[in-house]
């Protein structure tokens, strides 16, 4: 196989779209590709453990990605022999890299000392990442949150980056215990810009263009990555393309959203499943649509009480068909979450 090429230094912003567990699978993906591709993308994470395999619903993110762009391989576990065996069998596919996931801060997850938990272990990040860089000869790449409590390991984890030579660095400003509450610590992605070697991507409330303009030039960082703002607004990549050519920025209205939910809609059709099941599948999507719609929430309100696919497809015709030409919001209306019990 022929390796990936080496991410470069600095010549332009680059962007990626972050892996989401349950969202970033391949139908996803190449949905996202038609309003405008990021640079990179990466795969849900594949569990890795003393009886794992490959994962081979998340493997088909790799092989039936129809984008053009490099996909990265994305990783989450402690056991080394395990995680080196996994590294071994994923490099045999057409990825851009291994990626180490570091910064995941859901509690199921971090309790078993994986995902964001590894950040409370600094000897152990060594460990895996001196026994994965001697097995990846492409590419090996990490996502990391700044600390797990606190930031007192911070600048500690920052030099094992270097010292095993990882390509890449997606760095979410939260601790894994602030999840996506509060402040983003931009200045402590500068800080890791100005102390490593590789291309640090910034990450974390890049919701829109213009909010990626000033994270880069607050941060000086090599590119963003943007998770959730893209579930929201999948122009969002070609936004920022825009904004970094001095370009207009291409303003979204609601009959373009409409034409987005029936993509979403159709990439399920490949799937057989109950009708229940679909309109709680689209209703994932629905809520990060939703917080551009309209300022006061009734079409979030109105699409979390649809029980059928009629009602649903009823509420999204009314809401963003009845003034198709209306824009459709660059930034979340205040006060409308898409997960409530997690970000308000």
């Amino acid at each position: 196989m022929t390796l990936p090429a080496p991410i470069p230094a600095r010549v332009k912003a680059l962007t990626a779209l972050a892996p989401m567990q349950d969202v970033t699978e391949v139908y996803f993906i190449n949905a996202i590709a038609e309003y405008g591709c990021p640079d990179y993308f990466f795969t849900e994470y594949f569990r890795v453990h003393r009886d794992s395999g490959v994962d081979k619903h998340i493997l088909r993110s790799i092989t039936e990605n129809t984008t053009n762009r490099p996909v990265f391989a994305q990783m989450i576990g402690e056991s080394i022999p395990d995680l080196v065996r996994t590294a071994k069998l994923l490099s045999q596919y057409p990825i851009a890299g291994i990626d180490l996931n570091m910064g995941c801060p859901a509690p199921r997850i971090y309790r078993k000392n994986v995902g964001g938990g590894l950040l409370r272990d600094p000897d152990k990040i060594d460990r895996i990442l001196g026994e994965l860089r001697s097995v990846v000869a492409g590419n090996l790449t990490v996502k990391m949150r700044i600390g797990f409590e606190d930031t007192s390991e911070f600048d500690r984890v920052l030099s094992l980056i270097d010292r095993h030579n990882i390509d890449l660095l997606s760095l979410h400003g939260r601790t894994v215990k602030e999840a996506y509450h509060g402040a983003v610590h931009y200045d402590l992605i500068a800080h890791a810009v100005q102390r490593l070697r590789c291309p640090v991507l910034a990450n974390g409330n890049v919701s829109s263009a213009a909010s990626a303009m000033s994270v880069l030039s607050q941060t000086q960082a090599a590119g963003v990555m943007v998770g959730r703002a893209a579930i929201r607004n999948p122009w969002i990549f070609k936004q920022i393309r825009e904004a970094l050519a001095g370009v207009a920025v291409s303003v979204v209205t609601l009959g373009a959203v409409r034409g987005y939910i029936d993509r979403l809609y159709r990439m399920q059709q490949v799937r057989s499943v109950p009708e229940k099941s679909r309109v709680s599948h689209l209703k994932m999507y629905l809520n990060y649509i939703g917080q551009g719609v309209d300022a006061e929430g009734v079409f979030l309100r109105d699409m979390r009480k649809a029980q059928t696919e009629v009602e649903l497809f009823g509420i999204c015709d009314r809401e963003l068909l009845r003034h198709p030409d209306r824009v459709f919001s660059a930034e979340p209306y205040l006060g409308l979450f898409a997960r409530p019990k997690c970000e308000a």
